[in-house]
């Protein structure tokens, strides 16, 4: 096995836990060497709300996780996201004091650190400061500023921000669950990396990620992320409707959900009818197709009027900002019947659903590139990219097996420490992660 090609990523969601080992194979794609996943129990709207709960969650995801790749985790990368993440756009510069010397990365670092010192309101924190475009003594539109001429530097960032105490709280149930965290970053920029080309990224694009609590936003353009949200409605709220509408139990809503609904209520005749068991000797429950997919699609359309809103809020009515590619649905709530249909309705753009099969090895089982993993591809793509490994730290343990295959000997498992050749040099995603670290263990 490579020795440095090795990444392991944790999307605690609101519906499931998902834990993903990865590593890249000879032709540069990602192969999945094992999947965990664990109901998620302590988790409301992406937000920890029980850190008992989700400790047990997230132990579970990584136990079998273990066991399918035979290789013990220690260091993860988490995604976040969650009714509390919020973006805006900032510019900032800085005035070189020897504007003859070429802009090398410590000027680009001190031009991040102050966007890192913008005041926050009460109990947030900066998670991501994303540069955009950089101007060099006015002169605009410059992608990479480095090795160029200039005395001042200003550049456009996109700034992500959440609130500590969520931040923390995650930090917690990782650190608790025995495990180190590399890195938090936000899910729908991880789904993005999963799920869309560079060529949509540049044309202009709308990734929608219909989760169980939330649905996240991202909004690419000219290859460079322009915004972000978080919409505090996901499949759930939907599943809640169709409890509520039919009066039946909520594991009864979500199969029937996943099983017979439908996004659009012209599909339905209205003899289609399902027969549900009722409760302890009940008589059972009679619901017409129609009327479910009614209910599903009234809250549909507003979870994507609400996500429109914010595409609009972006300006791509504008012709500048024009998103060329459309939109790209994935995450479970995706997989909803005629979905693409009524997004394409509702918004008038393209539409397609994204699946994270085009950067997987080819012999990726069909589970693994479902919308539903989106989001832990994308995490196990983003910690191989930015190569996390620090020379001096553990990243895995393979774990021997006995000769009896029976079980795990921890005493004599074989230690391995993986290390990447060469010190890569440190992106600022990489200097923003060890603050981030230092954060985490100053606040505990």
């Amino acid at each position: 096995m490579e020795q440095q090609n090795i990444a392991v990523g944790l999307d605690i969601g609101t519906t499931k836990i998902v834990a993903m080992i990865g590593r890249y194979n000879e032709y540069n794609k990602v192969e999945i060497l094992g999947i965990g996943k664990s109901k998620s129990l302590g988790v409301h709207r992406g937000v920890v709300n029980n850190i008992t709960q989700t400790i047990q969650s997230v132990q579970q995801a990584v136990q079998e996780a273990e066991n399918v790749s035979g290789i013990k985790i220690k260091d993860v990368v988490v995604g976040i996201a969650g009714q509390h993440i919020r973006s805006l756009q900032h510019s900032d510069y800085i005035t070189r004091s020897n504007a003859d010397a070429v802009i090398d990365s410590t000027d680009i670092d001190a031009l991040c650190n102050q966007v890192h010192k913008l005041v926050m309101l009460p109990g947030e924190e900066i998670i991501h400061v994303l540069p955009q475009e950089y101007k060099v003594d006015g002169q605009s539109e410059i992608k990479e500023p480095i090795g160029m001429y200039g005395g001042r530097v200003e550049a456009n960032f996109h700034v992500v921000v959440g609130q500590v105490a969520s931040i923390r709280n995650i930090g917690r149930c990782v650190k608790s669950a025995g495990l180190s965290l590399d890195r938090i970053t936000l899910e729908p920029l991880a789904s993005a990396d999963a799920v869309l080309s560079q060529e949509e990224k540049e044309a202009g694009v709308a990734l929608i990620d219909i989760g169980g609590g939330t649905t996240d936003l991202a909004i690419f353009k000219d290859g460079i992320i322009r915004h972000t949200a978080v919409i505090p409605f996901g499949g759930n709220v939907i599943t809640e409707d169709i409890k509520e509408g039919c009066s039946i139990i909520e594991k009864q809503a979500e199969l029937l959900k996943i099983k017979f609904g439908s996004a659009w209520p012209g599909e339905n005749k209205d003899n289609e009818i399902v027969s549900i068991p009722g409760l302890r000797g009940r008589d059972p429950k009679e619901i017409t197709l129609k009327n479910l997919s009614k209910i599903i699609h009234a809250r549909v359309v507003e979870i994507i009027e609400q996500v429109y809103l914010e595409i609009k809020n972006y300006g791509h009515e504008e012709q500048k900002k024009k998103l060329i590619a459309g939109i790209v649905l994935t995450g479970g709530g995706s997989q909803l019947k005629h979905l693409k249909q009524l997004v394409e309705y509702i918004t008038g753009m393209d539409t397609r659903i994204g699946y994270p099969n085009e950067h997987l090895a080819g012999d990726s089982d069909s589970e693994t590139t479902s919308p539903l993993f989106a989001t832990a591809v994308g995490l196990v793509m983003n910690s191989l990219e930015q190569g996390l490994y620090n020379s001096t730290e553990e990243v895995v343990e393979e774990v021997q097996e006995d000769t009896s295959r029976e079980e795990v000997d921890t005493d004599t498992s074989s230690k391995e420490t993986f290390q990447t050749p060469t010190a890569p040099k440190k992106s600022i995603f990489d200097r923003w992660a060890e603050k981030f670290k230092d954060f985490l263990d100053n606040a505990e």
